[in-house]
Formats: C-alpha cells, structure tokens, sequence
C-alpha cells in the first residue's frame, strides 16, 4: 500500500507571518486580487443563503472532551482508496485558479503532495491536464459531464491517459446557476475586456505582472484545457458558454457508463440526499462528496453537514463519505468526521492563499490547519481521526 510520509516543519516565510488562520488569506487575497477575479472566487449564487449557512451550521455543533488520557502518540493520518494520507482534509477542485496565481493548477497540487494531502484538479482549469498528472502524480481529477456519451468516454480515457488514479464527477450543475454576484463585481464567462477591468489590474500591478502577463507571455491566452478530450475554447471566446451548456438530460446511466469504462476509484460529488447516496452506491460508484457547491449553485440548499449523520448511516461506515462547503477551521473538521466523514475538502481558502503567495501561501495554509487539527484532537482526548464519534459532539440547538 502506498503512503505518504508526515509533513516536515516548514520554516513561515516573514510575508506569511501574519496569516494566522484560513480567514486571513480572504482579506489579503482582496487586497492582491481584481475586484472580478476575487469577486469570481468568493461569490455565491442569489442571496447567498447558502454561502452563510455552510459558516453557520459549525455553530450548531459543540464538542464534548474527554481528559486525562495519554494523547502523546496522535495522529491526524488517514486512508482513503488504499493511498495513507497525511491529514483527513485536502483541496477542493477550484476552475480558473490559473487566473489567481501563475499555474495555479500546478501550485496546489504540488503544495499538496509535499504535505502529503489530497488535491482534486477541476476540470474548467486553464492547464493541460497532462502537466499536472506529471508533476504531482497523486492528485485526483475532477470532470463535469459533457453533454454526449461520445466526448464523455473520450473525456474519461483522456483522464486516464494522463494517469490520474481517481476521477470524481460533479453532477450537480444540469443548468447554469444565477451569479448575480459575479455580475456586480464585473466577472463575466467570457471574460470581456473592459475599462474597469483594466482600472483593476493598474492598481494591482503585481497580480498583472506576476499572473496575467507573466501567463501571456509564457503560455499565450488562457484556454479551458480539460472539458473535454480535446482543447477547449479561450476564456475570452463567447463559445465558452456553448461549452458549458446541455447538461440537463444527463442522468444515473451516464455514472454507470463512466464506471464501466473508468477502471479506477469513482467519486461522485454534489449529493445532498440520503436517497442520491445510495444511488451513487449502487451504481457502483466507490464514495461520495456531500456538497452544495460552496453555495454557488441553488442558493437555500442546505450546508451538507445537515444531512451528513443520515447518509453515512445510511450507506454504512465502510463506504467513504466526503464532504465541502464552508470548511475553515481544525474544528470544523473533526466536527464532520465525528460526524461520520471520512474526509473533508476544503476550497476557497487555498485559492485565496494561492493568489497571497503562491506555492508557499498553500503550504502555510496547510500547516494552519494541520496544525488546528493536532492541537484540537489532543484537547478532544483522542490520538486517531477513527476515534471520532458521535460521543464527541453535541448539538448546541435543534
């Protein structure tokens, strides 16, 4: 079985010194950002109803400790598809991370395999696939369905080419979401030039020198590389939303099409219903991620963490059951795997520390949260993510 081993002391470069918690790469990463691509990365559908409850619903939830007993040997390790993880949480696929950081793909995912967690490349990224799968052979990959089983199976066998072990599917965008959001801070698929645009970028010289030139010069005009088997269309060009479009008709055939040609671990993720798990299950499907998409997709869909005590006991313990959307802290974590989860992703966060100081600001985000998770298990009176349960938590309100 393969491991990875425990993550290094890394010494905090003195730009890092300040960023003392996930919450703090936000406010930096504002300040470093455009207004549309910042706006692109924290926004949220409608009201943001969703987007406040995944904060919220950790608040519902307080810990019972236990006392006095030897917690000197922990250990935050777990294990996931026969791989030894370093941490129970890993990085969320995010699109179009390439435009907060140079390579942003490959920031995230090399950031993540040095300490040895999880990182889920997204499919609307702007680099190949391929050089990613080269460089951090670890990483998972993330696909949207396209809209006909002829470019799903050569999305798939592309995937597999490029060597990637596991494939998780999104399904839970049949239409476009509302981001009037987006709209209001300027972001717009595709990305138009505009005035205030380019107001944005002159006062944010070093994200234009750092990312955008530094990108067009080197690599020419961002495309979307992995929707489909083939290239896809530039982020300027207005065929980008044909492209993500027809998504509609797709339904539990099109999963079980991909498990037959997908030789690998097959994660589906969106799923916010007892009912959709263990369908996923049965379509042969090997977990689960509990999602509302960070509350960009419906907003009023419930935080997952509401309906994750009734999945896993519905699908039973020894069926992986993920989970994202709102996760910021150690004790966020533990309180979804006392819950039942098997892991946590965790997204916008390392986007934001991406964008502060690339590979590094991933890396000491990392360590925040290995470090919170340490320090909150040995408090808990536990040495093992497997001896969180139920017991530990208790529900503060109906």
């Amino acid at each position: 079985m393969a491991s990875y081993a425990e993550p290094s002391p890394v010494t905090v470069p003195v730009a890092l010194r300040n960023m003392l918690s996930l919450h703090d790469f936000e406010a930096a990463a504002r300040r470093r950002l455009p207004r549309p691509i910042f706006g692109y990365i924290a926004g949220a559908a409608e009201d943001n109803t969703s987007l406040r409850d995944n904060r919220e619903v950790f608040g519902e939830y307080g810990f019972a400790t236990r006392v006095l007993r030897d917690v000197s040997r922990r250990s935050q390790a777990v294990e996931l598809f026969g791989q030894r993880y370093s941490s129970p949480f890993g990085i969320a696929p995010m699109g179009i991370n390439a435009l907060s950081t140079y390579r942003g793909d490959l920031v995230l995912a090399r950031a993540a395999q040095q300490a040895g967690i999880v990182s889920i490349m997204s499919g609307t990224s702007l680099i190949p696939m391929e050089e990613v799968a080269r460089e951090s052979p670890a990483t998972w990959f993330q696909a949207y369905i396209p809209g006909d089983q002829e470019r799903i199976d050569a999305l798939v066998d592309r995937v597999a080419r490029a060597g990637f072990g596991t494939l998780v599917v999104t399904v839970d965008i049949p239409v476009s979401a509302n981001r009037e959001n987006n709209i209001r801070t300027g972001f717009s698929t595709p990305l138009r030039p505009s005035l205030r645009l380019a107001w944005d970028g002159m006062v944010r010289p070093r994200w234009v020198a750092g990312t955008f030139l530094r990108t067009l010069l080197r690599h020419g005009m961002p495309h979307f590389e992995n929707s489909f088997a083939t290239r896809g269309a530039p982020i300027v060009s207005s065929s980008v939303l044909r492209d993500f479009s027809a998504r509609d008709h797709l339904n539990w055939g099109h999963i079980e099409a991909i498990r037959r040609r997908w030789k690998g671990p097959l994660v589906v993720k969106g799923l916010l219903s007892v009912e959709d798990a263990l369908q996923a299950r049965r379509v042969g499907a090997d977990a689960v991620v509990l999602s509302n998409h960070g509350g960009r997709q419906l907003d009023s869909a419930i935080s997952p963490l509401r309906v994750l005590e009734a999945v896993v006991a519905a699908v039973g313990p020894d069926y992986p059951v993920l989970i994202d959307s709102g996760f910021r802290r150690g004790s966020d974590v533990l309180k979804a795997l006392a819950l039942g989860a098997r892991m946590v992703l965790v997204g916008r966060p390392f986007n934001y520390a991406a964008a502060v100081a690339g590979e590094a600001g991933v890396a000491h985000a990392i360590g925040l949260l290995q470090e919170e998770v340490d320090r909150n298990m040995a408090m808990l009176g536990v040495t093992g993510c497997a001896e969180l349960g139920p017991q530990h938590i208790v529900r503060r309100r109906a």
